[in-house]
Parts: structure tokens; C-alpha cells; sequence
């Protein structure tokens, strides 16, 4: 039997088993994301270019995921989830082992092009899987499994990225991931079962006319904006703080930068307690906090010692992952029409803003030096603490953001994850 039978057994060995194939699926799908930013001052060495320049074609993987999210959302009914997901991860290893022989910068950002595709696909086939397979009483175990993975691929895949750079290369680096890439194809194979037919309800298809029209709720063009002001932030902190550690006064090497990266565990701690919180204060409560404990390690990346860097960034890291914990339930929440077109398009402006931050922020970071590009990324989160005004529920009072403890989610949706958890919701972030 597939080990992720919905609810076969009670044992608690096998519920373990279950959270440790689900948080491995999306640590295998997700490793590739942000683990190479790790590798950016040797890539820039490498290949004898700007930080900027390497730093935009590092994150062009944002822009296949931009993408892919909207792509998959549009036909995501058609797709069979099982071999979907297989399929993607197979397809995955391609790009991330030509990386290893990439002979210039174009071709390499074409191949992180085509990483976020892959791996966009396989991230949202696999919430809507557990979304449609999995029952309220067994879901929040899944989808906090499913998060804890996607954390902890933050943390180990740069880990790991500066580990085997430090000892095997670049190329040692891609094909370490390719292979891993390739592990969760074949996981995915095994352990996802092939689904029975099944009765669902589908949500009826609007007109692209009546669809733009209601793209018009202030709340809804708000939360993607919020979302592109999120990874803006992130991977511009992210992205140009590995070029700050490794020159004067730091002087880190390959591993001790890698080692850097365990500012993002208290992340994988509070992360899965997100949707909690809001349903405690509220979505604008809750962004307008997380956007405040992220603007609270900004000074502190800018000190001179290594301490209050690393606490710096822990707390732009929880910040930041809190945040789209909450942006990403409201627009599942807040959109009334084809949920399935709407969590796409956040997923699409939430990877743009990742784009666009690594460009301009680059371009900071070359011209006038690290302070301005931490200017920057402030300049990102006071927008979305302002945007964050207009998040209101329909029918909320004035003094709540509350998103209702149930709602018609999609259950092909990309955020079917926060649909299905009903009381003890769950973020499905990406950060």
C-alpha cells in the first residue's frame, strides 16, 4: 500500500512515516531553488561577472516559476497529480545537470529558467494531491510536513551546495543535485498512489471578461502585491548578503558561509504555526508583525560583526516566511471567482517580485554598496505593510482581517493546502 494512503492506520509510526516521505517529496523538490545562491561570489568568480549579473541569473529560476504557477493553475484539472509530479522531477534532473557544463551566463540563467518551471509544477501538484487525498483531521500533519520540507530545503541545500563546492567543485555541486532531483522522482513514483476516480465538485469557469473584472477587488491586486514585495525582499537580503560575508571585515570561506545558514531554523519552527496565527489576529495583524520582525534584523545586517549579522537574518528569514504564510491563505480565502487562476496569479507576481528585486537590488547592491541595497529591501516591506491596509475580508469588520475558519478553495488549486485545513490551517510558502 502507498505510504500515502489518506488515513489508512493509526499507528504512530505510520503517521511518522507518512510526515517523513511528505517533508522529503518537497525537500527534493524545492532544493534546487535557493541552495545555488549559496554558491554566488564562486559562481561570480567563475564566470567573471558583476554580483548583479550573477545574482539575476541565479534567481531567473523565479521567472520559470512565475510561469509554470500560473500555467499549471490554468489546466491543473487535466493533469493526473501522480504522474505529474513524477514526471516534473524527472525532467528537473535535465537543467540542473547541464548547470554543471553551462559555458556562459545566458545559458546558464536559460537553464534556471527551465529549473522553476519544473519544480513550480511538481510544488503545486503536489498541495493539490494532499489537498484532495488527505481529510481534515489528517491534513494539518501533512501540509506541516510538506512546509517543514520546503524550510528545511532552504537550509541544507545551501549547506550542502557550499559543502560540495568547498570540496568538489561547482560541477560536483549540480550533479550532487540533479542526482537528489532525481531521488524524488523516483519517491514520488513509489509512494504517491495513483488516485481512484473520484466525484469532485468544480467550480464553474468565468468568462475572461467578468475573470479581469473582478481581478479589480483593491484587496485581491493588493495581496500580490504584498507577495511581490515579500521574495523581493528575501531574495534581495538573500542574494547580495553572500558577497557582503565573504569580503572584509568577514572573510568567510565556501563552508562557513554555508554554515551561515542556520539562521533559517528558527524558521522551520515557527513557519507551521502561520496559519495558526492568523486565525488568532487576524491576516493584517499577522503581516504587519512578520514585516516588522523582518525590518528589525535590517540594522543589523549592516553591523560590522558576525553576530548580529547572523541575528539579522534570522529575523528577516521569520519575518519573511510568516508573511507569506498569511498572504498566501487570504488570496485562497478572499477570491470568489476560479481559485485555481487567483492562487496562480500570487504565485506568479509573488516569483516576479523575486526577479525584479534581484535585478534592482543588484544594480544597488554594484552601484552604491550594501547600506543601499538594505535601503532598498526596507523600501519593499514598508510597501507591503501599506498595502497590507487593504486586506480585508468581504463582510469583515473594520478592526478584523480574519480569514473564515472554512472557504471553497480549489481543491485543484495550488492552495487547495490552506482550503483543506479548515481549523488548524497551515501555510504552503515558498520563501
Amino acid at each position: 500500500m502507498s505510504v500515502l494512503s489518506a488515513d489508512t492506520g493509526s499507528a504512530a509510526a505510520a503517521s511518522i512515516l507518512r510526515g517523513a516521505t511528505i517533508g522529503s517529496i518537497a525537500f527534493l523538490t524545492l532544493v534546487d531553488l535557493f541552495a545555488a545562491q549559496a554558491l554566488l561570489p564562486t559562481l561570480a568568480r567563475s564566470y567573471g561577472v558583476s554580483p548583479a549579473a550573477m545574482g539575476l541569473a541565479v534567481n531567473a529560476c523565479t521567472f520559470g516559476m512565475a510561469i509554470s504557477s500560473l500555467l499549471v493553475a490554468l489546466v491543473s484539472r487535466r493533469i493526473e497529480r501522480r504522474r505529474g509530479v513524477w514526471i516534473s522531477l524527472a525532467l528537473l534532473t535535465i537543467p540542473t545537470a547541464l548547470l554543471a557544463v553551462a559555458p556562459d551566463l545566458a545559458t546558464f540563467a536559460a537553464l534556471r529558467v527551465m529549473q522553476g518551471m519544473f519544480m513550480a509544477a511538481a510544488f503545486a501538484l503536489t498541495l493539490a494531491y494532499l489537498g484532495e487525498h488527505f481529510s481534515a483531521k489528517t491534513s494539518a500533519s501533512a501540509f506541516a510536513a510538506y512546509v517543514t520540507g520546503n524550510v528545511a530545503s532552504n537550509l541544507f541545500g545551501r549547506l550542502m551546495a557550499a559543502a560540495t563546492t568547498d570540496h568538489f567543485g561547482l560541477s560536483g555541486a549540480f550533479f550532487l543535485f540533479a542526482a537528489l532531483n532525481l531521488s524524488g522522482a523516483v519517491l514520488a513514483f513509489v509512494v504517491i498512489r495513483k488516485p481512484q476516480p473520484m466525484r469532485m465538485a468544480v467550480e464553474p469557469r468565468v468568462s475572461p471578461a467578468v475573470w479581469i473584472d473582478r481581478l479589480r477587488n483593491p484587496a485581491i491586486l493588493c495581496c500580490l502585491g504584498v507577495g511581490f514585495c515579500i521574495l523581493f525582499a528575501f531574495i534581495g537580503t538573500f542574494t547580495y548578503v553572500n558577497f557582503v560575508l565573504v569580503a572584509a571585515p568577514f572573510d568567510l570561506g565556501m563552508m562557513s558561509l554555508g554554515l551561515i545558514y542556520f539562521v533559517f531554523l528558527p524558521s522551520i519552527v515557527t513557519t507551521p504555526f502561520g496559519g495558526r496565527i492568523v486565525g488568532w489576529f487576524g491576516v493584517r495583524a499577522t503581516l504587519w508583525t512578520a514585516l516588522g520582525i523582518a525590518a528589525l534584523g535590517l540594522p543589523l545586517v549592516l553591523a560590522g560583526n558576525l553576530p548580529a549579522v547572523v541575528a539579522g537574518l534570522a529575523l528577516i528569514g521569520v519575518g519573511t516566511f510568516l508573511a507569506q504564510a498569511a498572504a498566501t491563505g487570504f488570496i485562497g480565502a478572499v477570491a470568489t471567482f476560479d481559485r485555481g487562476v487567483a492562487s496562480g496569479l500570487y504565485l506568479a507576481s509573488y516569483f516576479l517580485g523575486g526577479l525584479v528585486g534581484s535585478a534592482v537590488l543588484g544594480q544597488l547592491y554594484g552601484r552604491f554598496g550594501w547600506p543601499t541595497c538594505v535601503a532598498g529591501i526596507g523600501g519593499a516591506l514598508a510597501i507591503a505593510a501599506l498595502l497590507t491596509v487593504a486586506l480585508k475580508q468581504p463582510g469583515a469588520g473594520q478592526g478584523h482581517g480574519r480569514m473564515p475558519r472554512r472557504h471553497g478553495t480549489d481543491r485543484n488549486s495550488a492552495m487547495a493546502a490552506i482550503g483543506r485545513l479548515r481549523d488548524a490551517p497551515v501555510s504552503n510558502a515558498f520563501c
